[in-house]
């Protein structure tokens, strides 16, 4: 039998010394880490500092080490893609200081350094954390307890100047000093430890083309001196734009200037689905449109063009907004139908250009182009539209490019805009780190990048449909007469990235192309409709008035068929195909007594989606329908009196109405408002892609309601 020799064990008193000194430790590392935190917080929820996802903070401690029971220098830096504004402990990666700084021993250079992201793996302390990111090299190589790396505009204005070394110098003096550009890496890191080191005075340096790092020996010193370095770059580029005799964009355009809101924003919207759709020629995009007054201002310039074509400089700039956007070059009373041709010419056009820049810098080992279409679309006097992957993506990269005219303005008012040479944008954009980043991400959820309009959407069948959209990845416009409920389910949903309000009548046509244009306005367009405003009145014949006739007929038939027109011409601007779906009945189709107006208004949108499905094949657009039954509990119009009129005609309580539908049905189970919205999953996601003029029954089986 194999013998074990006992480990030695410490004493008491060693034991006592042990947990104090870890106790005082986890005090001190605790309130370090807090610190941090809260810094970075501060930092990342002023735009004028960084932007979205930009810049990261570190900070230095010790600690002791569970296995030797030493202590151990670590460092806490923003792991990658995290958020400075959003931050919070578990978006730190903790790393070994004396491992991390070994690694200068083994740097293979700068045309390996590729190499040192995966090392920092084996520098991590404990478990859990973030992945380190690129810049990590950068705080860990610094000789500082704390260090702040941010994107300010007014720094980056700077770092993209033509003479930003020389301006440095004039600005700061020997306190902050120039690094030329250096892609980020690790020997951007030995860089500015080098410069550290050689300039004691130093609170910080300009990275050339990129932005700014700042140091301290505590958090709330380095904070000062990054927020030192910005407001003192801030004043000096306001002070010599108020001495130009001219805007650094050049004069406005006659005829550029902004349209008048309400004239911009329509203009927006009846454009909105024709540039998403020319934005998703290589792969599906969700849009954001910004008309804000920087961006106003520069789309009316003279300059513009010449502006945009260079593009923007700093690395997280770019990874957003591509390369350079692309420019309209119309005036702003351009009729729709003028700038629509103008536009696809210019896409065209774009695309041919950025297959020229991927082809000019691509090698054999580069990764394969991404799509050719643009991020970023400026209109003259309408504003910009912005795409992504998502509705995030897209937000934020239209936030970018306000980051990047900020930066351009403040570079001409102090010099001449001078960014980074386009090879070295290549590098980054198809940088081999980047594409692992992006193969990292999860997969996309069924209806990702799909934008959705439901009617009727604040309660009942309708909010179930929304909830299950949203969920399964599609943005979602909820729609309802009652504007406060649709409020409350489109913030349930998770916010204006994901839903949002509007309300409206379906029977009247201006409320329902508002309902159209405020998708196009908040998402790109519409891709997926659910016809689901509904009411009941429950009558004989002879008690059934004209009114009762027309309200139903007004909000079912009428309505429908204004939603569905609407909704058809952004699909077809769109040409991306597209699903509507008709939530009709089973009375439809089985007749039932004192309900002639409800059964015969239903039977009408039942018709409609075999009419539409024949008529808008052409365009890839889907018409379908469900035939839903007894859907008692949460139900808008069973709550509304349809319920009480029902049990009275079956004669049965009102509470036990869903029960006595169930047992009517084949297979004796109440249909709820979830079960309608999996069928409206079922027909719009990508198992019935050929599928179209289809009703499902969900019923849970009426034997007399079988279509025929």
């Amino acid at each position: 039998m194999t013998q074990f020799q006992t480990l030695p064990t410490r004493n008491e008193e060693e034991r006592r010394r042990m947990s104090t000194r870890i106790s005082d430790h986890t005090s001190q590392t605790a309130h370090a880490v807090s610190d941090l935190v809260a810094r970075s917080n501060r930092l990342g929820a002023d735009p004028r500092v960084t932007n979205y996802a930009g810049g990261n903070t570190s900070a230095k401690g010790s600690e002791i080490d569970p296995v030797t029971g030493e202590l151990v220098d670590l460092l806490w830096v923003k792991g990658s893609g995290g958020d400075l504004g959003t931050l919070t402990e578990k978006n730190l990666a903790v790393l070994r200081l004396d491992r991390l700084r070994a690694l200068a021993g083994v740097y293979p250079g700068v045309e390996r350094e590729d190499e040192m992201v995966a090392a920092f793996d084996f520098c991590l302390h404990g478990k859990g954390g973030a992945a380190p990111s690129i810049d990590t090299a950068m705080h860990g190589l610094v000789d500082a307890p704390h260090v702040d790396h941010l994107h300010p505009d007014a720094g980056i204005a700077i770092a993209t100047s033509a003479d930003g070394e020389a301006l440095t110098t004039e600005i700061f003096g020997d306190t902050v000093v120039w690094v030329p550009w250096r892609r980020p890496g690790f020997q951007l890191g030995l860089d500015i430890a080098a410069i550290k080191a050689a300039n004691p005075q130093a609170i910080g340096c300009i990275l050339g083309g990129h932005g700014i790092t700042s140091w301290g020996a505590t958090s709330a010193e380095a904070e000062a001196r990054s927020l030192q370095i910005i407001r003192t770059a801030e004043e000096f580029i306001a002070a010599r734009t108020a001495e130009r005799s001219e805007h650094p964009f050049g004069a406005e355009r006659p005829g550029f200037g902004a349209l008048p809101e309400a004239e911009r924003r329509a203009k927006a919207a009846a454009l909105a689905p024709v540039i998403r759709g020319l934005a998703s020629t290589d792969s599906p995009q969700l849009g954001h449109y910004t008309d804000s007054d920087v961006v106003l201002d520069f789309v009316s310039r003279e300059r513009l063009a010449e502006l945009g074509a260079l593009g923007t400089s700093c690395p997280d700039h770019f990874l957003r907004t591509k390369v350079s956007p692309l420019v309209v070059d119309l005036p702003a009373d351009a009729s729709v139908d003028e700038t629509v041709a103008r536009l696809t010419e210019l896409h065209a056009e774009y695309r041919d250009r950025y297959q020229a820049y991927y082809d000019r810098h691509a090698t054999s080992d580069s990764p394969a182009i991404r799509g050719a279409d643009p991020a970023i679309v400026l209109v003259p006097g309408v504003g910009m539209f912005s795409y992504g992957r998502n509705k995030q993506t897209a937000r934020v990269a239209g936030e970018f490019y306000v980051n990047a005219i900020n930066v351009m303005r403040g570079a001409e008012a102090i010099s001449t805009y001078a960014p980074i040479e386009e090879s070295q944008k290549f590098r980054i954009e198809y940088w081999a780190l980047e594409e692992a980043k992006l193969q990292r991400m999860p997969r996309p959820k069924t209806l990702a990048t799909r934008v959705a309009l439901v009617t009727g959407a604040g309660s009942g069948i309708g909010r179930a449909i929304a909830e299950r959209l949203a969920a399964e990845g599609a943005c979602v416009v909820v729609a309802d007469r009652n504007v406060e409920g649709a409020r409350e389910v489109a913030e349930a949903l998770g916010g204006d990235d994901v839903a949002v309000a509007v309300g409206g009548d379906v029977t009247s046509a201006h409320d329902v192309a508002a309902m159209v244009d405020a998708a196009a306005l908040a998402f790109g367009g519409v891709d997926l409709v659910v016809n689901n405003a509904g009411l009941s009145i429950s009558k004989p014949l002879l008690d059934t008035t004209e009114a009762d006739w027309d309200l139903q007929h007004d909000v079912m038939a009428k309505g429908s068929f204004l939603v569905a027109r609407e909704s058809a011409r952004a699909m077809i601007a769109q040409k991306m195909g597209g699903d509507i779906i008709y939530i009709a009945s089973k009375n439809g189709v089985f007749a039932g007594p004192n309900n002639v107006a409800y059964g015969a208004t239903k039977a009408d949108q039942a018709h409609q989606v075999r009419l539409l499905a024949a008529e808008l094949g052409e365009h890839q657009i889907r018409v379908n329908g469900i035939n839903p039954d007894g859907v008692v509990r949460g139900s808008g119009i069973f709550a509304g009196g349809w319920g009480a009129k029902r049990a009275e005609v079956y004669g049965v309580e009102e509470q036990d109405l869903g029960a006595f539908y169930a047992q009517r049905t084949l297979l004796k189970r109440e249909v709820l408002p979830e079960n309608v919205a999996a069928a409206v999953l079922a027909l719009t996601g990508p198992d019935l892609s050929h599928t179209t003029g289809l009703h499902i029954p969900v019923d849970s089986g009426v034997a007399a309601a079988f279509l025929r």
